[in-house]
């Protein structure tokens, strides 16, 4: 099948000068991993106490010690890294595939040119395929590398090793186990505010009274709250804009990575053609007005045209 822009072989990779020593993942912690992580760090105690007195009541009526509940809760984490728990993760919560054989004759030989590139050994990590018309792709937990079948499909060699390099780049800065833990950690934390929504909604039709007690002593812890803290709980409101800041940077330090595997005019390609059109969450937003700037602020990527200035940024400061 044609991909847009030509056939396949019109825009080769190209050689990499160099040397490269081969290590298993080269997995680090960059600064955007760091910061996602502490900006977590309210979110994971919120669901640590959610934790607990659910443990005290299971307690009660077992004779179960809370902190067992809490204990196995703190070390659940670490299921997303295994590989049985991961291929789980990956068919029933995301709806992927392992590649068949045609897409696996695409895939491997690119792969084994990113990771080689990389000093890093491909079968660390697994490839998966998702099901879906759009140019995407994904880099989850600890060895989850999945694209799109459009993406595999449609795209020219370069531009889908672009790709693959674009998500190595996440699993190399910690990106991915950061925030699958991010997410699992908080939680529980999410399900009990969408419990306490639900239940303030219905009792306002039902018990208007009491629905406007519950508010009224939210509203006063949260006044109480940042009193004693001198403001500081007010950071819990800017979290979410922080957190998805953060997730922008890492966008972005992923384009570096595969920029500096030698593959910056093949993404530079895609985020012009391709990514520039469809929607992929690098989709540029032409809307404006306050809900456009609230989206943006809340957007989980860079639009096409940001990543591609950040690009031609970090090529002129490296030139």
């Amino acid at each position: 099948m044609t991909a847009p822009g030509g056939d396949r072989d019109s825009a080769p990779l190209g050689r990499h000068e160099g040397r490269v020593h081969i290590s298993t993942r080269r997995r680090g912690i960059d600064a955007a991993t760091a910061v996602h992580l502490a900006l977590h760090i309210p979110n994971a105690l919120f669901s640590l106490l959610i934790v607990i007195a659910v443990s005290l009541v299971l307690g009660q009526l077992t004779a179960l010690s809370p902190w067992v509940g809490a204990g196995l809760w703190s070390v659940s984490g670490s299921l997303a890294f295994w590989h049985p728990a991961e291929n789980v993760i990956a068919r029933l919560f995301m709806g992927m595939h392992h590649p068949t054989e045609k897409e696996l004759a695409r895939l491997t030989p690119l792969w084994h040119e990113v990771t080689a590139r990389a000093g890093v050994d491909a079968s660390a990590y697994t490839l998966w395929v998702e099901e879906s018309c759009d140019i995407n792709a994904s880099a989850t937990g600890g060895h989850i590398v999945s694209v799109t079948s459009h993406a595999v499909e449609r795209l020219p060699d370069g531009q889908l090793a672009a790709v693959l390099a674009h998500e190595l780049g996440h699993h190399v800065g910690g990106h991915a186990w950061s925030a699958l833990l991010a997410y699992w950690y908080s939680l529980p934390g999410r399900l009990a505010w969408r419990l306490l929504h639900v239940i303030v909604v219905r009792t306002r039709e039902r018990l208007r009274i009491i629905a406007e007690v519950i508010i009224l002593t939210l509203v006063a812890g949260v006044v109480f709250t940042v009193v004693i803290t001198k403001g500081l709980i007010l950071l819990l409101v800017a979290a979410p804009f922080l957190i998805r800041a953060v997730g922008r940077n890492a966008e972005l330090r992923a384009d570096r990575y595969a920029s500096g595997l030698g593959l910056k005019p093949h993404l530079t390609a895609l985020l012009s053609g391709p990514l520039a059109t469809e929607g992929t969450g690098t989709k540029d937003d032409l809307t404006t007005g306050p809900s456009a700037f609230l989206a943006r602020l809340l957007a989980s990527h860079p639009d096409s045209r940001a990543r591609l200035h950040a690009l031609r940024r970090h090529g002129e400061r490296h030139s």
